[in-house]
């Protein structure tokens, strides 16, 4: 009697798992930077010949393939040399581990900022980043690694400094960029009355989910652009409840390793139950 099972023992499981972890963080510190469309580009390179190769048999272009993996590795440690260093200084820290959470007193310290400038009648564009990366816009800015505070998000946009011009990022409750250019939405039902900080604030939430802040310099008054959105004419309570209901999610630290034991337990268990008896 042969006993045969239609899943994977516990070591082909722990080889999927370690795959997959491996993959997931590849695409995660690629996510929003320059490397993507590269590694996306190598990839479908490497699909398609792979593809080729297999179909056609092609001995001698599956030979050169198998010679040339050996140099793919030094060569990706070159081109990805910035990714590659982020992703092991992101290591280091305490959160990577654990879900990104913004902090309670985050709503209020952008609200204080932004009445700050609307009383004032300084513009401002404000993006907060979520779970869709901004790096590609923080490198056509200044980049920073700033706490955020009312006083220093006030100063940055005052007229006639260095970094007034443009938008600020933030992500992980940090001021990460300044002076970035946002992307202009087309969106062809926006009044012609909106200037360019607000069409830039529906462009920055057309492209990613950022929450995007603004204070018009004409007017003092604070919009708010969201998923495509752009919602106008707030004041100091309207938008502490829209950031609120937003970013002050309860603080979830994810146990990776329970998680996993979990997932392998119930695997196995199936994989108990699941045997078939061939005869």
């Amino acid at each position: 009697m042969l006993t045969t099972s239609i899943f994977p023992d516990f070591n082909g499981i722990v080889e999927v798992l370690c795959l997959a972890l491996a993959f997931y963080y590849v695409f995660y510190f690629l996510q929003g930077t320059r490397g993507a469309p590269m590694m996306a580009g190598l990839i479908m390179i490497f699909i398609i010949l792979s593809a080729v190769t297999r179909f056609f048999r092609l001995e001698a272009l599956t030979w050169l393939l198998e010679r040339l993996s050996v140099y793919l590795a030094v060569a990706l440690l070159v081109i990805f040399q910035p990714e590659i260093r982020h992703a092991l200084a992101e290591m280091g820290k305490q959160h990577f581990f654990s879900s990104l959470v913004s902090e309670p007193s985050l709503v209020d310290r952008i609200v204080q900022a932004v009445n700050l400038l609307a009383n004032r009648r300084i513009g401002a564009l404000i993006a907060i980043e979520q779970s869709i990366g901004t790096r590609t816009i923080q490198e056509n800015g200044v980049r920073m690694d700033s706490a955020v505070t009312p006083e220093l998000l006030a100063s940055i946009f005052y007229p006639h400094t260095p970094l007034h011009d443009g938008g600020v990022i933030i992500a992980g409750n940090r001021i990460v960029a300044a002076k970035c250019i946002f992307p202009l939405s087309q969106q062809m039902d926006l009044s012609r009355m909106v200037g360019t900080r607000h069409r830039a604030a529906a462009g920055m939430s057309d492209e990613t989910d950022a929450i995007v802040v603004v204070v018009s310099e004409e007017s003092g008054f604070i919009s708010v652009g969201h998923k495509g959105h752009l919602i106008q004419n707030l004041d100091d309570d309207q938008l502490r409840r829209f950031l609120s209901g937003i970013l002050l999610r309860p603080v979830k630290q994810v146990n990776w390793l329970t998680k996993v034991t979990d997932w392998i337990s119930r695997v196995m268990k199936v994989n108990k139950h699941g045997k078939k008896q061939v005869r």
